[in-house]
């Protein structure tokens, strides 16, 4: 190989020149070899002959693609046209390829990385010179570390999916147990209803019937007179423990009426500056069952947080039901709090709220900042609503 350097020095001087490149190429541990034009081996270094299993003197003037590039890993030719280190040098374009093998004499491939680069004088394309390495064990190393991560990857993904299971199972436990636990509210409520409800009546009818006998006894008929408004006090505190335990009104006259009446109930309980619209589409039917029971007990709490902590003078509130989904909106102007607030572990209403609307495809969304207010809105699909319906009269 000549370079330009070398062709203006004195003979003596390329001697050395050449003796000291000789040395080089026979001290390092890459293997080095040049091609001409034809593509056949102009020069060669130990290692390189040693790696391909042939001694030096055996490829020089082979055609070094023919002899060690000929196929691809799998089997398949390799075509000459195709090969990059000839690219180099018939476009005079350097390249650098380490996803390729070179084929040992016996027969068997090994991985390189290698590169070529043209060998130009005077602006004259000569050949190219072709440095590479054997990567083998780099490449094993790859495949270890790429079938570690894969086995790491599938036990995340299992890890994943028991994860996801026992999240839906939980999620599914905590529906079945709001459904019974408002079973048990159902019953308790009707049972102190026709019980306890029944009793007082009697009692105070048995009262009455004896304020009526002490016309000559003023101060039993105070007494009796006093008894009786104990009795309708009672009376009054049972109705409103029913209402609390499940508003007969949600079985009776649908979720529209129950909406209505619980934000009339609340204004009255509240005091609080309140302006409120209810937009039902015509003809829409009201949700029932367990969809009907999840909006309202939703909307209940929404209401409440505000009655306990917002520490607001207003409240704006909002329903809007159309044939696609079901929105309910609480907005305040309180005290409001961090996004974080609403993210703690022990903030269980709202993530009460929460597993309630994701059981029923829905989904909450509370916008709150200090002194900025809170926005509360719940998001239900219809069509889970009617899926529920017909699951339950399945049931």
């Amino acid at each position: 190989m000549s370079t330009p350097a070398s062709s203006t020095l004195p003979p003596a001087s390329r001697h050395v020149w050449r003796d000291r490149l000789s040395l080089l190429l026979d001290s390092t541990g890459e293997g080095i070899y040049g091609v001409d034009i034809a593509g056949r081996c102009s020069f060669i270094n130990p290692a390189a002959a040693r790696m391909l299993g042939y001694e030096p003197d055996d490829v020089l003037g082979r055609n070094m693609h023919e002899l060690t590039h000929h196929t691809h890993a799998d089997g398949a030719h390799y075509p000459v046209d195709h090969c990059p280190i000839f690219h180099a040098f018939r476009a005079g374009v350097p390249c650098r390829i380490d996803s390729e093998v070179l084929w040992r004499r016996d027969g068997s491939p090994f991985a390189v990385e290698y590169t070529s680069y043209p060998i130009l004088e005077g602006g004259e394309v000569l050949g190219a010179v072709v440095t590479f390495v054997d990567i083998s064990d780099r490449k094993r190393q790859e495949s270890l570390l790429r079938h570690a991560h894969e086995q790491l990857e599938q036990r995340v993904n299992e890890r994943t999916q028991a994860l996801s299971q026992a999240l839906t199972q939980l999620r599914d436990l905590q529906a079945h147990l709001e459904h019974v636990r408002e079973g048990e509210r159902t019953r308790i409520a009707r049972e102190i209803h026709d019980e306890l409800g029944s009793l007082l009546v009697g009692l105070k009818m048995d009262v009455s019937w004896l304020e009526k006998r002490l016309i000559d006894q003023p101060t039993l008929r105070c007494k009796c007179h006093d008894m009786r408004g104990l009795i309708d006090d009672a009376v009054v505190n049972v109705g409103r423990i029913i209402t609390d335990l499940r508003p007969s009104i949600l079985d009776h006259q649908g979720l529209w009426a129950t909406l209505e009446w619980q934000v009339q109930d609340f204004i009255e309980c509240s005091e609080l500056r309140c302006q409120w619209s209810m937009d039902v589409a015509p003809g829409l039917p009201a949700p029932q069952g367990n969809f009907a029971t999840a909006v309202f007990r939703i909307f209940q709490e929404m209401l409440n947080n505000v009655a306990r902590h917002a520490q607001a003078s207003e409240v704006h509130i909002r329903v809007r039901a159309t044939h696609s989904d079901l929105t309910l909106l609480v907005k305040d102007n309180g005290k409001g709090a961090p996004p974080s607030a609403f993210d703690r572990h022990d903030a269980y209403g709202v993530m009460g709220m929460r597993e309630r609307a994701g059981h029923h495809g829905g989904w909450l969304q509370i916008d709150s900042q200090p002194g900025g207010g809170t926005q509360i809105i719940l998001s239900m699909p219809m069509s889970v609503a009617g899926q529920t319906m017909k699951t339950e009269r399945a049931a």
